[in-house]
């Protein structure tokens, strides 16, 4: 889901998520979000209701499972804090995890993830549609109805016309890229392979919005998924007017118009964006937000330190990333009974990795990509993250344990210390014709948890003759414009690249299909297949595990790529995610969505 970059993984992402991406689909420690939600299975549908449910008090991790301080108050402003800004506004170029997340407070998607606590947050319900797509012509064929008495921040009414076009700016790549739209929409809308969106090719005839209260998809084949990409925010509408002139295009991130309860006060990019109530949001159209404060600000641009400190000393209420604290406050709140029971770890879903970007020497040899495997010492990237307990699980493939195709492999052994295999790793240094190692960078962000984990990598291979210079850049850019450019990769030399990711959606296909399958990479920016990973064979699996209705087989299939991926040797996972994060015990209805594996930020309210 999205990914996210340290600071702004990509989600599902992720993440940037991102994340889920989000970007961000994750799993609380308390059961398993894929036994709910397999790939071929339909997504749930239906309305949540606006009421909370049972709340628990406060108490370490009960955020994970429970909504914590239930409250109905209305009133108040929240204070949250970030480190980096959001990859992008727009909801066609968001990618982060935690941009997806936040964004559901002042914008409006035809499906939305249920903001529930607990397993059920991971399914979606109607959110600008009253309801599921209702499935016709052998299911190739989806019709939306839209709620009544849904408008724009400047009264006008959305209609099916909005979100048509919202969709269709996804595909224009050469003006609007970052986001995951069309490489999900391109092979799923009959057409989508070559449209070129609405600056070039007109309108995408196979989205009919010519009733202005119903939306109708015809697919190239049956996708029981499509509910799910309609709850990622390129259906969130834009008004077509809006989109043009000085104002379009690229520049809608600086003039977004809301669909939520919330609407833009004030942004300054890195800086700040403010929050306050759209007086054109009618209740009794969503059913979903409670819409409790009167006022929502970010911070945005400080240290990841300062962030924590202020969290702590109560000057803020909550840092938005998902990524956890710092090491430093980690020990204050684990060692302080007052701090712990304001405290949540949960299982973010994520995978953590280096991409070893194949298509920079000498790593387009893979006898030197299994040199990283192996010489990498995963007990020290595990520490960059914070450890076993606030860090995560050392991870040995890229499938994360929460999917429902998860099979325990472990194609590189790391030593029974998991601190690497140094004699292996300087036998592939002989078989890739440099005995004595070589040079190369690691790309990484330069604030949050990115610095170290790039670090401990660059140690790690040091021990084998592999010299690694670290190349660190803001957040708000590495993953859509350093990593996530493929051309920039090459340029740069960059054969080493800190990322990680978690499902767009809570499927498999929502986790590998951006960052393994070879038709996905995006030559112009804001690629996640960092490696640019291009098999066939790969690709067939995918394919097939689309159509396999069987949902062994079809886990089958999912566990077979990621046996694949990882014989590729071009991606090297170290840890399966947790984040320690901090909720200030004035704010009311916290809970972690599953979808995204952070807080959700639609209903949270302030108690004073």
């Amino acid at each position: 889901m999205h990914e996210t970059v340290e600071v702004a993984d990509r989600h599902r992402r992720t993440s940037k998520g991102a994340t889920l991406t989000m970007s961000r689909i994750k799993l609380v420690k308390a059961g398993s979000l894929a036994a709910v939600l397999a790939l071929g299975a339909a997504a749930c549908g239906g309305s949540s209701s606006s009421k909370p449910p049972a709340s628990a008090g406060p108490s370490y991790n009960a955020a994970i499972t429970s909504l914590v301080n239930k409250s109905a108050k209305v009133g108040g402003t929240i204070h949250y804090v970030a480190s980096s800004d959001f990859d992008s506004l727009d909801p066609a170029r968001t990618y982060y995890a935690y941009s997806w997340d936040y964004q559901r407070i002042y914008q409006r998607t035809l499906m939305m993830f249920k903001p529930v606590p607990g397993k059920d947050g991971a399914s979606v319900t109607g959110d600008l549609a009253s309801g599921p797509g209702v499935l016709t012509d052998g299911g190739k064929t989806v019709t939306y109805s839209l709620r009544d008495g849904i408008a724009f921040d400047t009264g006008a009414a959305i209609t099916s016309q909005d979100i048509k076009y919202a969709l269709e700016r996804s595909f224009a790549q050469d003006v609007i890229n970052g986001g995951p739209g069309a490489t999900y929409l391109s092979p799923v809308l009959v057409g989508g392979t070559t449209y070129k969106g609405p600056y070039k090719g007109g309108e995408l005839a196979s989205i009919d919005a010519t009733d202005p209260k119903k939306i109708v998809f015809h697919l190239t084949k049956a996708f029981s998924d499509f509910d799910y990409l309609m709850s990622l925010p390129i259906s969130t509408p834009v008004p077509k007017a809006a989109d043009t002139g000085k104002n379009g295009g690229a520049n809608y991130q600086f003039h977004v118009v809301s669909s939520g309860p919330y609407k833009i006060a004030k942004y300054t990019p890195g800086k700040l964006l403010n929050l306050v109530r759209n007086p054109s949001w009618k209740k009794s159209s969503d059913p979903n937000r409670l819409a409790l404060p009167d006022a929502i600000n970010l911070i945005e641009g400080l240290d990841s330190a300062d962030e924590d400190q202020r969290v702590l000393a109560g000057s803020a209420d909550m840092e938005i990333e998902g990524t956890g604290v710092q090491q430093d406050a980690q020990s204050k709140i684990l060692t302080n009974p007052t701090n712990k029971v304001n405290a949540d770890n949960p299982s973010t879903g994520f995978t953590r990795y280096i991409s070893i970007q194949q298509k920079v020497a000498p790593f387009d040899n893979i006898h030197c990509r299994k040199a990283v495997q192996y010489a990498a010492d995963k007990v020290a990237l595990q520490f960059s993250r914070g450890g076993p307990i606030a860090g995560g699980d050392v991870a040995t493939q890229m499938t994360p344990p929460n999917l429902s195709s998860y099979k325990k492999i472990d194609p590189y052994p790391s030593g029974s210390d998991n601190k690497g295999d140094l004699t292996k790793a300087k036998a592939e240094l002989a078989l890739c014709g440099h005995p004595s190692g070589f040079n190369t960078k690691i790309a990484t962000s330069n604030k949050g948890k990115g610095p170290k984990t790039a670090e401990a990598l660059q140690q790690g291979l040091k021990r084998v003759g592999i010299n690694a210079q670290i190349v660190a850049v803001d957040p708000a850019t590495y993953y859509s414009g350093f990593i996530g450019l493929p051309s920039n990769v090459k340029k740069q030399g960059l054969g080493l690249a800190v990322a990680g990711w978690g499902p767009d959606f809570p499927t498999p296909y929502g986790f590998f299909e951006s960052i393994v399958d070879g038709r996905a990479i995006k030559p112009a920016g804001g690629n996640s297949n960092y490696a640019e990973l291009n098999d066939p064979v790969i690709n067939g699996l995918i394919d097939s595990a689309g159509k396999e209705t069987d949902a062994s087989k079809r886990n089958d299939l999912w566990a077979q790529v990621d046996q694949k991926v990882m014989d590729s040797a071009v991606y090297l996972p170290f840890v399966a995610d947790k984040a320690l994060t901090y909720r200030a015990p004035r704010l009311t209805n916290v809970y972690i969505n599953q979808a995204f594996g952070i807080y959700d930020f639609v209903n949270i309210g302030v108690a004073s």
